[in-house]
C-alpha cells in the first residue's frame, strides 16, 4: 500500500523549468551557463521565446546575430520552444479584470479579437519561417483576456503556461500549467512551472539555481511528461478549481 502511495506521489510531483524573455537581446553569458547545466543533467526546459522583440528594456542587452540558429538547436535537443507574446510591448492595462486577476500592463488585454489574432499570427510566422512548431504560449506579465485564449485556440495553440493550482488542469479546452512562484521553488507534491528571468540575474543567482538543479534534477519534468499524465476529467481539476478561486480572490484584495 505504501509503495502504491509513494508511486502516486512520485508521478504527480515535479517541476517544469520555464525561462522567460528569450530573445536576440539578453544575458547570453548566463544563458550559455544554463545550457551547459541543462545538458549535464539532461533537462529539457521550456523557453519563452519573444518572436519579434521590441521591448526597449530588453533591447539594451547584448545581441547575438545567431539567435534563430540557437533556437533551432534547442528545438533539436528536445527543448520546448514556447511563444512568449509577440513584441513584448505593453500598450494595454488591466485593473485585475484579466483571466487570472493579476492586473497591470499587458501586450494583449483589452484588444479586440481580430487584433489579438493578428498579433499571434504575426508571432507564429516568425517561428514558421524556421520550421518551428508552436503548441504552447504565455503572455508577458501574465495579463491577457478571453479574446487571447480564443485567438490561441483559433491557431491551434492549446497549452498555456500560466495560472494557479497545484497541478496542470484543463479549462475552456486548454491545458494550463500553473506558475506560482517568481523563482525556482520545489513543492513536495504537485506539478507547476518556474518563472525565471535570467536577464536580471548575477553570478550569485546562477549559483543558487545551479545548487537547486543539483539537488532536484531528478524531479525536473518536461512538457511531454505533463501532457501524458494530465487527465481532463481527473480530481486534479477539482483541486485546482479550489486553489484557483482562493488565489484569484486573494489577488483582488492586494
Amino acid at each position: 500500500m505504501f509503495n502504491s502511495i509513494n508511486k502516486i506521489f512520485s508521478k504527480y510531483t515535479g517541476l517544469l523549468i520555464r525561462m522567460d524573455d528569450i530573445c536576440e537581446n539578453m544575458n547570453w553569458v548566463l544563458m550559455d551557463k544554463c545550457e551547459l547545466l541543462f545538458d549535464k543533467y539532461k533537462i529539457k526546459p521550456l523557453l519563452g521565446v519573444i518572436p519579434a522583440n521590441k521591448d526597449p528594456e530588453l533591447l539594451t542587452y547584448p545581441k547575438t546575430e545567431f539567435f534563430w540558429d540557437k533556437v533551432t538547436n534547442w528545438k533539436n535537443k528536445g527543448w520546448e520552444i514556447t511563444m512568449h507574446g509577440c513584441n513584448h510591448l505593453y500598450t494595454q492595462k488591466s485593473d485585475k479584470n484579466d483571466v487570472f486577476n493579476y492586473g497591470g500592463d499587458s501586450e494583449f488585454y483589452g484588444l479586440e479579437f481580430s487584433k489579438q489574432l493578428s498579433k499571434i499570427e504575426s508571432g507564429l510566422f516568425e517561428f514558421q519561417k524556421r520550421q518551428i512548431k508552436i503548441r504552447s504560449f504565455f503572455a508577458p506579465n501574465h495579463v491577457y483576456d478571453q479574446n487571447t485564449l480564443e485567438a490561441l485556440k483559433k491557431k491551434n495553440i492549446k497549452i498555456v503556461i500560466d495560472g494557479y493550482g497545484l497541478f496542470p488542469f484543463y479549462k475552456d479546452d486548454l491545458l494550463f500549467i500553473p506558475q506560482l512562484f517568481y523563482r525556482e521553488v520545489f513543492l513536495p507534491f504537485g506539478i507547476q512551472s518556474t518563472q525565471l528571468h535570467i536577464n536580471y540575474w548575477d553570478n550569485k543567482d546562477f549559483e543558487r539555481f545551479e545548487n537547486f538543479i543539483v539537488k532536484h534534477h531528478n524531479k525536473i519534468v518536461d512538457l511531454d511528461y505533463i501532457i501524458d499524465i494530465t487527465d481532463p476529467n481527473s480530481i486534479q481539476n477539482i483541486t485546482n478549481f479550489i486553489v484557483e478561486k482562493t488565489l484569484k480572490t486573494a489577488r483582488l484584495f492586494k
